[in-house]
């Protein structure tokens, strides 16, 4: 249906929402279907309503829990009225979410005995996973197949057993709009034939923004779920509702739990006798959540007032993904190619609600026309408090058909380490996710236009802002030295660095400088490494390396407390083992063998700094060799250009392609060793500063070896970001493998010296320093050991701050 924009638009939603919704200060919300925002009332009314009245568990005859039967009783009808479904005709069974409603009727038809099952390609994960229980199953991929189904229910093969057909009335990936009508007209034709066939409607993205009308019970599904939090924000509570007319074949269902028995025998015999009454009382296991339940009316009561209706919001979130839509396909790189692939049906134009709901789905292709990384994408979204939603989406039939993955093709991709939550990529050229955008009752023009400015800024190539892989000029460097100009290590994986301190010699190790992320801070309950992307205040935790005593010590700005652990290469076999707990821990994607350490003491200290539950563990360069972590970083499509060079000195005398082994690292994201150069922060700084931004320091990097040219070096030959073209180094007297340019994320933004986030330098990084959708800045490097240990200094290699550096590319020594 064509919309107006002064009628279909709700400008009242701009006059309360800064009151209404204090949450979105500053920030853009995309992602309402995944849950929608609650309003300040809605919660401040349920508060008041607990706080001033005694409700009690239902499952008693006392006055508080006739109270609170009586309350739940009203939130049933009073949801039936939402969709408009008759209560004769009608009953709400309470469940956790959508997932538990669709799992409650699987187990049902599970214990009728064998069922077919069939879905269509659009569904939700929740949905496709009720085949496993399913003694014949069938994916319907396309529309005309289920018209096949509706004409001729026989043709699944056999239903002489009960079948069950799901589907889902919107995608939760791309908001296409599925015809509500089949499940009626399965229902004629399945009586007509002779056949038991059921249908379950997943209905949890379509009810968020749009009404359901079950008015005609005749036409109604037999089943359908759907989630309250996408609707109303607040509580987290599904709903389970049932055609009573359909509602036989859930008495199958075998389990039982309190309140949904009249008598139970289990003293030498083993009796029980089912309620008798309505369906809720035969499948609500337990005591239910009572208290998400009787929020519920404060949600029914909020939303109204706020919003009017369902179709209300309806017209207003079609209105605003259109205009998305449009402004998106409008978008062009300065050559004409389009910026964005958008992901829709072409029979569900964004001009009609009735075929598309309030989501668009896409991926970034560069001016080149290859694709941007989803994970870059999120990760400017992130510095940018702009909150959206990437990846498979929970919808594996939809993702397959728009990407064109076949099945074999997604095998390759799990083989090659593709899983749900990991950082999406493109692989063998293309991509394995997409971008969703949702829009949500009080979302406004204002949030379409910010993200179409996003897109501007950091996606849409203009000739200037073109960053080519030979930008920089391979001039000699004659006349030119380098320096170390620093080395830090970081003890502590994603806590502050320690600088070593001038005269120093420091050794390096094939994992890295001495004593570098060696230990690591674990979450109490998951044993995963806690970082600085969710945990800024790790950034004011600061350890120091006291060598004269053999220890690390740990203090926190701001505290005077200070904690101490041995440095020893293996303090289990110096201490007794209670003091530290052999463990399981998750690091970038590893699992890992770690030394927890038992003491509450340094628990109690690093969770006060961290506001986390969590504890001190180390993965020690003495037990790293059994362990098989290893380094990730190779050179990236825009420094291959170059030639390999013959690293001066390497024994045995080898070229750079020869020794790329996986080298081994310890706590580390990607490599032992990163290093950036003084002169390619200085140039970012300049663009910062250009742009009204503040300077970002080099600490926010985390490098481990920062370069410089000499202070004595003519001006104006500084060469920002040369190093992209390095193969090699030389300092002092140790050579290094130069492994590839470092990916860059959101953790950039954190303030080494207050843990505030901010939005440089990673959105200046994104516009100047990005290659295939990707964004970098500093090399990946490892020591490369030389001359089979003919000097002491090849033995027991070290470096220092103020060695002289020297580059090596095309085999050609750069040194004055």
């Amino acid at each position: 249906m064509a919309m107006g924009v002064d009628s279909d638009y709700n400008p009242s939603v701009e006059a309360f929402r800064e009151i209404e919704y204090p949450m979105l200060k500053d920030a853009l919300y995309l992602d309402h279907a995944g849950t929608t925002l609650y309003p300040k009332s809605l919660i401040e009314r349920y508060s008041q309503d607990l706080i001033g009245n005694l409700y009690g568990n239902p499952h008693s005859a006392s006055t508080a829990s006739q109270t609170t039967s009586e309350c739940i009783d009203d939130v049933r009808l009073s949801l039936l009225q939402l969709f408009q479904a008759d209560p004769d005709d009608f009953d709400v069974v309470f469940v956790a979410n959508a997932t538990a409603g669709i799992k409650l009727v699987m187990d049902a038809f599970r214990d009728s005995g064998n069922f077919w099952y069939g879905y269509h390609k659009d569904a939700h994960t929740s949905i496709v996973g009720v085949r496993e229980a399913a003694a014949k199953h069938t994916c319907f991929e396309t529309d005309e197949d289920v018209e096949h189904l509706i004409s001729n229910p026989m043709s699944t093969d056999d239903l002489e057993v009960p079948g069950l057909f799901a589907y889902p009335a919107q995608s939760n990936l791309n908001g296409r709009r599925l015809p509500l009508g089949w499940c009626g007209r399965l229902r004629e034709s399945a009586t007509s034939a002779g056949v038991s066939l059921f249908t379950l409607l997943d209905a949890a993205a379509f009810a968020s923004t749009s009404p359901l009308d079950f008015s005609n019970a005749d036409e109604a599904p037999d089943f359908t779920v759907l989630s309250l939090y996408k609707i109303f924000g607040f509580p987290d509570l599904g709903v389970l509702l049932v055609r009573k007319a359909s509602g036989g074949i859930l008495s199958h269902r075998k389990y039982f739990g309190g309140g949904t028995v009249d008598m139970v025998l289990c003293l030498r015999e083993r009796w029980h006798a089912k309620k008798s009454g309505t369906v809720h009382e035969h499948l609500e296991d337990g005591t239910l959540p009572i208290h998400n339940i009787l929020a519920v009316r404060h949600a029914l009561d909020t939303h109204q007032e706020l919003f009017g209706s369902l179709e209300r919001v309806s017209r207003h979130t079609a209105f605003l993904a259109e205009k998305l839509f449009n402004e998106l396909i409008l978008l062009r790189h300065s050559n004409g190619v389009p910026v964005c692939e958008i992901y829709k049906d072409s029979k569900s134009p964004y001009q009609d609600r009735t075929t598309q709901g309030p989501i668009v789905a896409f991926n970034i292709r560069s001016s080149r026309e290859t694709w941007i990384s989803n994970a870059e994408v999120e990760k400017l979204a992130a510095v940018k408090n702009i909150q959206l939603r990437t990846g498979g989406l929970c919808n594996p039939g939809g993702i397959a058909s728009h990407l064109k993955l076949e099945p074999w093709e997604m095998r390759r991709n799990f083989s090659a380490g593709q899983r749900c939550g990991v950082d999406d990529e493109i692989l063998d050229g293309k991509p394995t996710g997409m971008v969703r955008l949702s829009l949500g009752a009080m979302s406004t023009i204002n949030d379409v236009q910010r993200f179409i400015g996003f897109m501007k800024e950091f996606f849409v190539e203009h000739e200037a802002e073109r960053t080519s892989p030979g930008s920089c000029s391979l001039i000699p460097q004659a006349g030119l030295s380098m320096a170390v100009e620093s080395l830090t290590v970081f003890p502590i994986k994603s806590c502050a660095g320690w600088r070593v301190p001038q005269g120093w010699a420091w050794r390096v190790r094939q994992e890295g400088l001495a004593w570098d992320r060696e230990w690591c801070l674990v979450n109490r309950s998951t044993g995963a490494a806690l970082s600085q992307k969710q945990h800024p205040r790790m950034a004011l935790i600061r350890p120091t390396i006291d060598l004269a005593n053999g220890v690390l010590r740990v203090f926190v700005v701001g505290s005077s407390e200070e904690v101490a652990v041995p440095l020893s290469g293996d303090p289990t076999v110096l201490a007794n083992n209670e003091h530290y707990n052999l463990r399981n821990a998750k690091v970038c994607g590893d699992l890992i063998n770690a030394q927890v350490y038992a003491s509450d003491e340094l628990a109690t200290f690093f969770t006060r700094a961290v506001g986390a539950p969590c504890q001190l563990a180390r993965f020690p360069a003495a037990s790293s060799s059994s362990f098989g972590r290893h380094t990730k970083a190779h050179l990236q499509p825009h420094q291959r250009e170059m030639d390999d060079v013959t690293i001066p000195g390497a024994y045995p005398k080898a070229r750079t392609d020869e020794v790329r082994v996986a080298r081994p690292i310890l706590l580390s994201n990607e490599s032992p060793i990163l290093v950036i150069t003084r002169s390619s922060l200085n140039r970012l700084n300049e663009h910062i500063k250009s742009n009204g931004g503040k300077a970002a320091h080099a600490e926010v990097f985390r490098a481990n070896i920062v370069i410089a040219e000499n202070l004595a070096a003519p001006p104006g030959l500084e060469q920002p970001y040369v190093e992209d073209e390095w193969r090699a180094l030389q300092i002092g007297e140790q050579h290094f493998q130069m492994l590839g340019a470092c990916r860059r994320c959101q953790m950039v933004c954190v303030d080494q010296e207050t843990a505030v986030k901010n939005e440089e330098p990673f959105a200046t990084l994104a516009k100047t320093r990005r290659f295939n959708g990707r964004v970098f800045f500093g090399q990946h490097a490892c020591h490369v050991p030389v001359k089979m240990n003919a000097t002491p200094a090849d033995q027991d290699p070290t470096i220092m701050v103020g060695d002289k550096v020297s580059a090596f590319w095309k085999g050609v020594d750069e040194e004055p």
